[in-house]
């Protein structure tokens, strides 16, 4: 069953797309007419805890789990390591369940031996699992991810999410490696930010809606869809800034609807370290293939450049002090939640 479902979620995933309401349109970024770099001086080097990455863009968890999806994560893998990108894996757990798919994992670290990797689990993973997540690809780091209302509609999903955060816990305090917690498409609160900071989550991956629905995707599965809850989530733009509010510059990963530089660059200027982007990688890759797929990758950080240069920002760092004016749906939620935007509007725009 567990098989099956993974060429399902890949299945709607391209056929469903994304719905592209990820909020970012409602942040602006101030021209700077007084640029003082060259795109020859711009940096794409970030950090996310004590990781250093090359790229701000992660290739973020999609697959795995079937034999049908060990081809996908060989040019994922092929991708990550020619472009210095990080990647994450889909969820391990029916590896750990089932040896014989582990294989479809395992292809990421041999086609990438020297890149950073991420592993993958949900919520009700145990310390033992997570061990044997991140010996199986030689992870670099763990991501746990929260995916509540996609259980919740899954006609086969979890209906009890007791022991959440101590089940965390334990894999934070014993982890040889990392913990990242993320969301697969709803967003994360500020109070939720909080609780994961107390039990010493030091990164977390907003995951907000606007992109692949799970909800959506999970209900095109169901024998008696539940569409009223399609909509279900919020946005990146919100999650990134509730997200803010608790964690420091240099802690957070932007994911979500994200699909091309400016977006991108838009959640950078914010004040995330790296953007996760998955949907977009799989639909170019499943519709177009891989040389389309390298090429989307070249275009994207060949965009970034650009905009950094516009702003002036030589660095990761630098982009996320350039100024940047919040409106429309996300500002009123900002205002609303007691979230102060009125500082990212006041950052200098000079040269960095």
């Amino acid at each position: 069953m567990r098989i099956s479902r993974k060429m399902e979620h890949v299945h709607y995933a391209l056929e469903l797309g994304q719905s592209r309401q990820q909020g970012l349109s409602d942040i602006k970024l101030v021209h700077n007419c007084l640029p003082e770099t060259s795109t020859d001086h711009i940096a794409l080097t970030t950090t996310i805890g004590d990781l250093t990455m090359s790229s701000p863009i992660l290739i973020n968890a999609m697959t795995g789990g079937a034999h049908e999806t060990e081809s996908i994560n060989r040019e994922l893998a092929i991708l990550a390591r020619e472009t210095g990108m990080p990647m994450a894996v889909g969820s391990q757990m029916s590896a750990i369940k089932n040896k014989e798919v582990a294989p479809s994992y395992e292809v990421v670290r041999r086609e990438n031996p020297k890149g950073i990797i991420f592993a993958n689990l949900g919520s009700e993973a145990t310390l033992d699992q997570a061990l044997r997540a991140i010996e199986m690809i030689e992870a670099n780091a763990l991501q746990i991810h929260l995916n509540v209302m996609q259980e919740l509609i899954m006609p086969e999903g979890d209906r009890s999410f007791v022991g959440m955060l101590s089940r965390i816990e334990t894999i934070v305090r014993h982890s040889p490696v990392p913990i990242i917690v993320k969301e697969v498409g709803f967003g994360i609160s500020r109070s939720n930010a909080k609780q994961l900071q107390e039990i010493g989550v030091k990164t977390l991956d907003v995951g907000g809606s606007g992109g692949t629905n799970f909800a959506a995707i999970e209900n095109a599965r169901r024998p008696s869809a539940l569409a009223w809850l399609n909509d279900w989530g919020t946005p990146t733009s919100i999650s990134l800034l509730e997200a803010l509010s608790v964690y420091p510059t240099g802690s957070v990963i932007a994911s979500g609807g994200i699909t091309n530089a400016i977006e991108a660059a838009k959640a950078l200027t914010i004040g995330a370290s790296a953007v996760g982007m998955a949907g977009a990688f799989l639909k170019v890759l499943q519709t177009e293939g891989a040389d389309a797929l390298h090429s989307f990758a070249k275009e994207l950080h060949q965009g970034l450049i650009l905009i950094m240069t516009a702003l002036g920002a030589n660095s990761i760092q630098a982009l996320s002090g350039c100024p940047v004016v919040i409106m429309g749906e996300t500002a009123e939620w900002c205002q609303a939640r007691g979230i102060n935007l009125t500082s990212y509007a006041a950052r200098s725009n000079q040269s960095k």
